[in-house]
């Protein structure tokens, strides 16, 4: 193994996967820890842990843990890579884990870039923007579980750190690979380990993926993982075999505990067109009154392809968590959702479609799976998936982010692992 990943959460560390894919990679995707070593023909190892919302000290031990793993597979870089829109909060947990990895691997110059033009995440001047809005001003600051309330990433790892934190401009950066590589060194003699580095296109992140080269560990979004693989083909380490995958025939449900805007745009999109669906309140979720195989049977019983989700509003969402306590409303949901994955898969569902980064580690978790294949890409942070099932056969998956896809991203993602 060439370059081994630790993602934050499972939906982002499939973007990561079909990044290096389409680069050109032979690339697994692994569920947590394996408890076993990878296959000698893999060339990029993603873990996917869920420590984007933990405590902490939670998310630093995981991480730590995936790292001492990849480096018993021989991994010559680390990438340790999290949601283009820096989903943190002021105490962490991007800063910590980033610290904790880096003086792991003894890294002195480690590159901070969440951004990801494809799907309008560019970093400018140190602030993140999502297309023509700061970060704050772009929903994000509602976000349930970690609001983005400022969008100077460097300010906001200064708060997770204590640490003053580099930056290396966009003037600097559009000179190319080697006035990055100066600048970062620079960073590094002023005692700034982190290092915040603007791009706003794709090009921008090949240039800054040719000036890590050699580099421990790197630190960003999928996007700063384009140009690591052009690191390792130059020195002829790469197979050139890339990745196999085929679809799925059987039932397609989508399942969503997303709130994002983005998906509940998808979600009306659904409504719209009159197809079947289901909605569970947070109250439900909590009080433990939905029978995971009852909406199993419902969905199964569809002829045409059923919604469940529970994907409020954000005063609603604030207004369960109010009453219920945060961590309780998230962790009753996303409980909810991997038994109903788990009685589907029973009920002989092939497809499934799963909207939101925790709702989809919860249903990896649910239904067991340890490594997924890499497929074709349904939309730009969002590749096919597919998986063998503990109890024999397959599923095929899509796990997006909550802000990823278009409007009829549920129709497009059921065609496509179908092998449509």
């Amino acid at each position: 193994m060439l370059l081994g990943c630790i993602g934050d959460d499972f939906t982002g560390s499939s973007d990561l996967a079909n990044t290096l894919a389409k680069q050109g990679m032979r690339v697994t995707q692994y569920s947590g820890v394996p408890d076993q070593p990878a296959d000698p023909v893999i060339e990029a190892g993603v873990v996917a842990l869920k420590s984007r919302s933990v405590p902490v000290e939670q998310a630093v031990a995981q991480s730590l843990a995936a790292l001492d793993w990849l480096r018993a597979q021989g991994c010559q870089q680390i990438l340790f890579k999290y949601c283009s829109t820096f989903d943190s909060t002021p105490q962490g947990n991007i800063g910590p884990v980033a610290m904790a990895l880096a003086e792991a691997l003894a890294a002195r110059r480690v590159v901070v870039c969440p951004a990801f033009p494809a799907a309008g995440r560019m970093v400018y001047q140190g602030h993140l923007f999502v297309h023509d809005r700061l970060l704050n001003e772009s929903g994000m600051e509602h976000h349930p579980l970690n609001p983005m309330t400022d969008a100077d990433i460097r300010r906001w790892l200064s708060l997770q750190t204590g640490a003053p934190v580099g930056h290396v401009p966009f003037a600097e950066m559009r000179q190319g690979a080697a006035a990055i590589a100066t600048a970062l060194a620079r960073a590094e003699e002023q005692g700034t380990p982190l290092i915040v580095v603007d791009a706003l296109s794709d090009s921008d992140l090949i240039e800054i993926g040719t000036a890590l080269d050699g580099l421990p560990l790197v630190t960003g979004g999928s996007g700063i993982a384009m140009g690591l693989p052009g690191n390792f083909r130059r020195r002829g380490l790469l197979s050139g075999q890339g990745s196999a995958w085929q679809g799925h025939a059987g039932r397609c449900v989508v399942l969503s505990g997303s709130c994002s805007a983005a998906t509940r745009g998808q979600i009306a999109r659904h409504l719209e067109a009159g197809l079947p669906a289901r909605e569970i309140r947070a109250e439900e979720a909590v009080a433990g009154r939905i029978d995971p195989a009852e909406i199993a049977a419902w969905s199964m019983a569809q002829e045409k392809r059923p919604l469940v989700f529970s994907s409020a509003a954000p005063d609603e969402v604030r207004r369960a968590q109010q009453a219920h306590g945060r961590e309780r409303v998230a962790a009753a949901i996303e409980a909810l959702f991997a038994a109903i994955a788990k009685a589907l898969v029973a009920a002989g569902a092939g497809r499934l479609v799963v909207a939101g980064g925790e709702t989809s580690g919860a249903v990896v978790e649910g239904l067991g799976l340890s490594a997924l294949d890499i497929g074709p890409e349904i939309a730009p942070g969002a590749p096919a998936l597919r998986a063998a099932l503990p109890q024999g056969g397959h599923i095929a998956l899509a796990l997006k982010s909550g802000n990823f896809g278009g409007p009829d991203f549920f129709a497009e993602a059921s065609a496509i692992l179908r092998g449509v």
